[in-house]
């Protein structure tokens, strides 16, 4: 019988409204507006996988023959299929609130490239762990968390934009232990899925550094005491134009004659 290997995450019991009012604090900014598909879509998101493992428990399917299976060709359908799919509800609840959290982050700061790194990444994540993983049916959305953790972690850092790295240490206080999971310290939890969204995370903040809001540099504005000094530093004193002599003015005055 193959065994089942969930891609399990922890529970973060860190409450969802520290970023909001970190959104808030900044929906005042111009680089950084507000839309309602950074809270849309990620609740789209998470709807879709509570619905369909409703229709699991409802009419007592079970979809995880439709997750990745390593190095087999039916196995592939699972790069589409294994993020919906969850075994219990536990499992899909600590799926649940860090796939909210980081990808309502990823659509407010990063909203150029959200939809490619969420599509795409996910894409990749699936197909890496296709190659790497052990041979069993791999579920779940962690490895989606894993590529959505990443990407802002290394996303701020590479960027160096102050609002940015805040959002990446809030991350690593929020979500910082994840990191361990990428081992194999724990039976029946797909490692090599985590394991795969970091490396995709971490590759797609590479290539989209310079894509979004980026640190800018600092440009020293020429004032009128700058054009006295030369590129290496050397006073130049003013040239003061000579005046040129004013041409000599004669005069002949007519006296009239009296009468």
């Amino acid at each position: 019988m193959v065994k089942i290997a969930k891609i399990y995450d922890r529970n973060s019991e860190i409450l969802i409204w520290i970023y909001f009012c970190y959104f808030q604090n900044m929906n005042t900014e111009q680089q950084l507006k507000f839309s309602p598909t950074v809270f849309t879509l990620p609740l789209l998101f998470v709807f879709i996988i509570w619905f369909v493992y409703w229709l699991e428990i409802k009419f007592g399917w079970n979809f995880n023959k439709f997750g990745v299976f390593p190095r087999n060709f039916n196995g592939l359908k699972g790069v589409f299929c294994s993020p919906f799919i969850h075994s219990d509800t536990k499992h899909l609840f600590n799926n649940s609130v860090p796939l909210f959290v980081l990808s309502a982050c990823l659509f407010y700061f990063y909203k150029e490239v959200a939809i490619k790194v969420l599509v795409f990444g996910g894409m990749i994540t699936g197909f890496l762990t296709w190659v790497i993983a052990r041979e069993s049916y791999h579920i779940g959305a962690s490895g989606i968390v894993y590529l959505l953790f990443s990407f802002v972690l290394f996303s701020g850092i590479f960027k160096r934009h102050y609002r940015l790295v805040a959002v990446s240490f809030i991350t690593i206080f929020l979500y910082g232990s994840m990191v361990w999971y990428v081992l194999p310290i724990k039976e029946g939890m797909s490692w090599e899925g985590h394991l795969s969204g970091l490396i995709t995370g971490f590759v797609f903040a590479v290539l989209y550094r310079k894509r979004g809001i980026v640190k800018e540099k600092f440009k020293f504005s020429k004032s009128e005491f700058d054009t006295m000094f030369d590129e290496n530093g050397n006073y130049m004193p003013p040239i003061v134009e000579e005046e040129s002599e004013l041409e000599e003015i004669n005069y002949r005055y007519i006296y009239k004659e009296e009468e």
